[in-house]
């Protein structure tokens, strides 16, 4: 299984390095213990977002562009770990409850012939959540 706090470490750590600065200097900046800073970006602590965005502004990057780093990472080790044919299997399960479930949760109802007369003078509206369903 793929944590997400390793991978959030990894880009962190990567990002500090780049830059050439140590845990200290980071850590310093971003009013966070060395300690705590380390264990984050081994994988060990789940980082509050308070701490992330103190992190990435002493890294002075973004926190979507470190997020973005991790979603990558994720998509990829995802792709060497479940088989294509997994993957198009789990879509087509979860279209089909989609459908399934949408329909059958709403019943149609029949309108008076009055209310239909008035509903098409008065102009379009907003198509029944069958109909969109069922488009979808």
């Amino acid at each position: 299984m793929i944590l997400l706090r390793r991978l959030l470490g990894d880009v962190l750590r990567r990002r500090r390095q780049r830059q050439g600065r140590t845990l200290r200097e980071v850590s310093s900046e971003a009013q966070v213990s060395l300690g705590y800073l380390s264990e984050v970006e081994r994988g060990q602590k789940e980082a509050s977002s308070e701490l992330l965005a103190a992190i990435c502004a002493a890294l002075d990057v973004s926190l979507s562009e470190v997020l973005r780093d991790v979603s990558d990472e994720l998509a990829l080790n995802e792709s060497q770990v479940l088989p294509r044919a997994s993957r198009r299997v789990a879509v087509a399960d979860v279209s089909a409850a989609k459908l399934t479930v949408g329909p059958a949760a709403v019943a149609p109802q029949p309108v008076p012939s009055a209310a239909v007369g008035a509903a098409q003078a008065a102009g379009p509206t907003v198509p029944e959540l069958a109909d969109v369903v069922a488009a979808a």
